[in-house]
């Protein structure tokens, strides 16, 4: 059983939608990958093992406006970041992705 799921593109407000199985582990998404994050294709057949998906707006398939009506995509990436657990603790984005100041000295 899939159900369809509509990801908005945070550059153009485009919609992708894109048919995944109903227990959803997402977490946001972003304009940028989140670092050492493996990121699979929407038609890869094994995308929900990895840490997200990478769209490329408009070049993965038809997208839509809010409405529904078609529309082209903007061509920009952007990610859908899953959930992620290691010995059963969830795990934040490094370096997390909201709130509060950033120093990345090392970057």
């Amino acid at each position: 059983m899939t159900v369809t799921v509509r990801y908005t593109c945070p550059y153009c407000n485009a919609v992708v939608s894109l048919e995944r199985p109903p227990d959803l582990a997402d977490r946001s998404v972003t304009t940028i990958p989140q670092p050492g994050w493996e990121y699979a294709d929407p038609d890869d057949s094994d995308r929900e093992s990895a840490d997200g998906i990478e769209f490329l707006c408009g070049e993965d398939g038809p997208v839509t406006d809010l409405e529904g009506e078609s529309v082209e995509g903007c061509g920009r990436p952007f990610y859908l970041n899953f959930v992620r657990y290691e010995q059963g603790v969830e795990l934040d984005p490094d370096p997390p992705t909201y709130g509060g100041p950033r120093f990345d000295f090392n970057a």
